[in-house]
């Protein structure tokens, strides 16, 4: 089944994509409402959905046209929506990465940290017993606060040196009454960061990682493919300047998804009841590792079909609103 939520009315509604149209779920008013409903029936997603009935049918077309969907998944207070990810997950992704460090190592010959990182993951990243493989690169983005709804801008703060796309798939979850996380789907995003900044020095994947992101439009159930193929591509104004097929999917990653979740949720603080979590599973895929530079106007489009209508986000820059020397003691 593929969900999305969207603006409707003076509220918003969640429903059920068929194909053309969208079949809008009778009394549901956000994805947290359908989960907690499943949650308490011990009952999937999908026949929450379907138990919910249909107020009315709308043309999708006509929804993603009038900049009114949101975010698959979202929570009322932007604090209680944590924002991660892991990275050099994937067969392919420490090519890139290691092209930007890789000049801190040349000296002496060594292997660079995000090879070794790569490395450790093709070793012990995919356990065969029932014990949990290694622990993966993991990094904060945010809270609810970061995440931009589909069709809605990326602001890159004025202070940031690079603005770029990473077309990966997200992980989305809801920790139930009793701190159990569920994953309620996974949808198509982009994490979005400052590849420049952290070129300079990987300690600064950190800085770089804070950064908006987003997610949707829709919420995919039930398990993840094991071979995805989709495109990635940044467009200015008629023209694509770059585009390239990126692959995820257990099939082309270096770490399974249940040992990607055992390394995040094994933290106490992450199975709060009631938060909802979105965690990005890394990409191989970057437009600034085949030297692009994006600017202010880009739009990005991340596709697969697997996943239904594209993620499109359209790059700007926002003063970031804070001054030297503005803390205040008291």
């Amino acid at each position: 089944m593929r969900l999305i939520q969207f603006k409707h009315g003076a509220g918003r509604a969640v429903a059920e994509v068929t194909g053309e149209t969208v079949r809008v779920l009778e009394g549901i008013t956000n994805m947290t409402d359908l989960a907690a409903r499943a949650i308490a029936a011990q009952t999937g997603l999908d026949a929450a959905a379907t138990a919910a009935g249909t107020a009315v049918m709308l043309d999708y077309r006509q929804l993603v046209a009038s900049g009114a969907l949101l975010p698959p998944l979202d929570h009322d207070d932007p604090a209680h929506c944590h924002i991660t990810g892991t990275g050099l997950t994937h067969l392919g992704s420490a090519s890139a990465r290691d092209e930007m460090h890789k000049k801190a190592a040349a000296a002496d010959g060594t292997e660079t940290d995000s090879i070794r990182m790569f490395n450790l993951g093709l070793k012990g990243g995919r356990p065969s017993g029932a014990g949990p493989g290694v622990q993966p690169e993991w990094f904060y983005k945010g809270d609810g606060g970061a995440l931009a709804a589909p069709g809605a801008d990326l602001n890159s703060p004025d202070f940031a040196l690079d603005g770029g796309e990473e077309p990966e798939i997200a992980g989305l979850y809801m920790i139930g009454p009793d701190g159990t996380p569920f994953r309620l789907g996974f949808a198509l995003g982009n994490e979005f960061s400052d590849h420049v900044t952290e070129k300079q020095n990987y300690l600064y994947l950190a800085h770089s990682k804070l950064r908006v992101c987003a997610t949707g439009p829709e919420l995919r159930t039930g398990a993840l493919p094991r071979d995805l193929r989709g495109e990635s591509r940044i467009r200015r104004g008629p023209e694509v300047i770059w585009k390239k097929p990126f692959l995820t999917g257990e099939d082309n990653m270096s770490h399974t998804i249940a040992n990607l979740e055992y390394h995040h949720f094994k933290y106490a603080i992450f199975r709060r009841p009631g938060d909802v979590h979105i965690h990005f599973f890394g990409t191989s895929t970057l437009s600034v590792a085949d030297g692009i530079k994006t600017a202010p106007g880009d739009v990005f489009e991340i596709e697969m079909a697997e996943f239904g209508q594209p993620l499109r986000n359209r790059l700007a820059v926002k003063d970031h609103g804070f001054k030297y020397g503005g803390v205040k003691a008291l």
